[in-house]
């Protein structure tokens, strides 16, 4: 589906300031938390009874929030409308998260300008708007967002470290004053990623640094970062966070338990959150990293990440959906 609005370029251009006093607190519903090395919601250990139990399982809708500022006739909040609209469907398929980001994900095309970050590192208010419509569907329906700051196509817009450095601080401050209790943060998608500009984001240390410099900023938020399609991870970066993200795009399935392996030894929570296979070899991955005590991501990226963008819940892809269903079922 293509969506399209025009508007003079200028006005897709337009800064907009974001201060506490715009936005009014968001009265929470749902609680993300760990257990251990388990999820909880509100408490209570995700899936009871299901082959996934304490896991959570996830969808990567990234460019459910997209917007390009060099295309001002896409209408970027009835993209947002069109993913919201299946968001039930998902729910009822297993998927328990969806990981955003504040710089999108890989749209198709080069030269796409999107991103919620000012040069300075400061946020957009018209783009965190679209997010917050997404959170707050969520949370009403007991489900949490991984909220990502900073993509390789993306990062460059922010001018310097220190700016890189503020962007994250603002991230973090302004999920605690919206309230916000149902997002945890993922500070780069695939941070080692040659395609990042700043030294910072690519190095394992300086990705610690991030991930302490959001918690200092909202000591409540459960904070990440992930690694390259490998599956691998920086100790570094697993000694820093809350959690361990990783990805499966290049792990072949039969390699998935090695790697959940490799980093089990942190005691933390262990999540996919990108895997862009299809179909029964999708399937097969998702059942060897449950089977692991991993959580798993699904990442459709023809449909869901690509423009003009397709948000068409379960049929997706209806062999992996039905196979999240079912390792989420109650046995």
């Amino acid at each position: 589906m293509r969506i399209f609005r025009l508007l003079p370029l200028w006005a897709a251009a337009l800064p907009f300031a974001v201060s506490a006093a715009e936005q009014k607190p968001y009265s929470a519903q749902t609680r993300l938390g760990i257990e251990g090395a388990r999820w909880t919601i509100n408490g209570r250990i995700t899936y009871p009874g299901a082959e996934a139990e304490g896991l959570l399982m996830n969808v990567r809708m990234v460019n459910s929030t997209f917007e390009d500022r060099v295309k001002p006739e896409f209408d970027p909040d009835a993209n947002t409308s069109a993913f919201l609209a299946r968001l039930d469907e998902y729910k009822a398929h297993g998927a328990l998260a969806f990981t955003l980001c504040l710089q999108g994900g890989h749209c198709g095309y080069e030269g796409a300008i999107n991103s919620a970050f000012r040069p300075d590192g400061s946020l957009r208010r018209a783009y965190l708007d679209r997010v917050a419509r997404v959170i707050e569907a969520c949370d009403a329906r007991g489900m949490a967002a991984i909220l990502s700051c900073y993509y390789q196509r993306q990062d460059q817009i922010l001018r310097d470290e220190a700016a890189v450095r503020r962007g994250v601080a603002e991230a973090a401050k302004w999920i605690a004053r919206r309230g916000y209790a149902n997002v945890a943060l993922e500070i780069a998608n695939e941070f080692p990623h040659s395609g990042f500009d700043h030294a910072i984001i690519r190095d394992p240390e300086g990705e610690a640094e991030l991930i302490r410099l959001a918690r200092e900023a909202n000591p409540d938020l459960l904070v990440s970062s992930s690694g390259l399609g490998t599956g691998k991870m920086a100790d570094a970066v697993s000694e820093a966070a809350d959690f361990i993200l990783i990805h499966f795009n290049e792990t072949k399935p039969e390699l998935i338990p090695e790697r959940i392996e490799a980093v089990k030894r942190f005691g933390k929570p262990i999540v996919c959150n990108e895997d862009q296979k299809l179909g029964a070899t999708a399937v097969e991955a998702m059942r060897a990293a449950v089977a692991s005590g991993a959580s798993w991501g699904f990442m459709h990226a023809q449909r869901n990440q690509y423009w003009p963008f397709e948000f068409s819940g379960a049929a997706d892809d209806p062999l992996v959906y039905g196979a999240m269903q079912e390792l989420t079922a109650r046995r």
